[in-house]
């Protein structure tokens, strides 16, 4: 009995850290020429609802698209734009613990998680076509310093795929 208790433990664990891992996505236009791509300027996307927030995307994403060899157009036109897209939504869960058979003994609780999904997309400057998008979706923590970490994580898996493979 111990031991599918360990079990059962252990298989919720990693249930649970698979549903809170970053979900990361991305899609790009085959059509689109990434090797010509090397300047890039911000465009107005849907911020955070918190400025430093804001700032600290956009820093990452910064950091990221450097790391890629792009760089900040200041006194020419863009290849591309780039847009962020900051959406959240509580998500209630439910939590059960029970003793027994019938859970008698047990309680239920109620744990509002704030859900975030943070887009980035870009635009060829010139067509003004979107040519590539990624998409990241996690749990917010209570600690900016962590959700900084987290989203530097999450925009470092999503640009692995960019340039996207040639087909």
């Amino acid at each position: 009995m111990y031991i599918r208790t360990i079990g059962a433990a252990a298989v919720a664990t990693l249930v649970a850290a698979g549903a809170y891992a970053p979900n990361i996505s991305t899609d790009a236009d085959p059509s689109a020429s990434f090797s010509a791509y090397k300047t890039y300027l911000w465009t107005m996307g849907t911020p955070s609802v918190e400025l430093r927030g804001e700032q600290r995307i956009r820093s990452a994403v910064d950091a990221q698209l450097s790391a890629k060899r792009f760089r900040l157009a200041t006194d020419e036109t863009p290849d591309i734009y780039i847009a962020t897209h900051v959406l959240t939504h509580d998500d209630p869960q439910v939590i059960a613990t029970g003793f027994g058979p019938w859970g008698s003994g047990g309680t239920i609780d109620v744990k509002t998680l704030v859900q975030g999904t943070l887009v980035v997309d870009m635009y060829d400057a010139t067509t003004k076509k979107m040519v590539w998008r990624g998409v990241a979706t996690d749990t917010a923590g209570d600690k900016p310093s962590t959700n900084t970490s987290n989203i530097n994580k999450a925009l470092a898996q999503m640009f692995q795929h960019y340039p996207p493979p040639r087909n």
